[in-house]
């Protein structure tokens, strides 16, 4: 005999399980990193999971006192790739876990 609540606490057991496992997820995609590039490679930036910038490299022939607003464009571009490329990333990873039912997570 079924005792009633007993599938909310299938539920229950499922949401928790469910939340360790983004709780894992999410510390694991704080290690990954994306790399994205602009102006052709000149410009290449490297974003961690969490979306924090780590790392810009630029090729010294793209340095050019006369053109710094064309340097500042390739690093903003190259940037904003790598966030996009983040925040894809992470997606991807919940998607793992959550079967895509839940693509905008809070927090994700």
């Amino acid at each position: 005999m079924k005792m009633p609540g007993g599938n909310m606490n299938q539920l229950m057991k499922q949401a928790k399980k469910l939340q360790a496992q983004m709780a894992k997820l999410e510390e694991e995609v704080k290690t990954k990193t994306v790399e994205a590039t602009s102006g052709g490679g000149v410009v290449k930036v490297t974003v961690s999971g969490d979306q924090e910038l780590k790392e810009v490299q630029i090729d010294p022939e793209v340095l050019d006192a006369e053109d710094v607003e064309m340097l500042q464009d390739l690093i903003m571009a190259a940037v904003n790739e790598g966030l996009r490329k983040a925040k894809e990333m992470t997606a991807e990873e919940m998607g793992k876990i959550t079967g895509g039912i839940m693509p905008n997570f809070p927090g994700f």
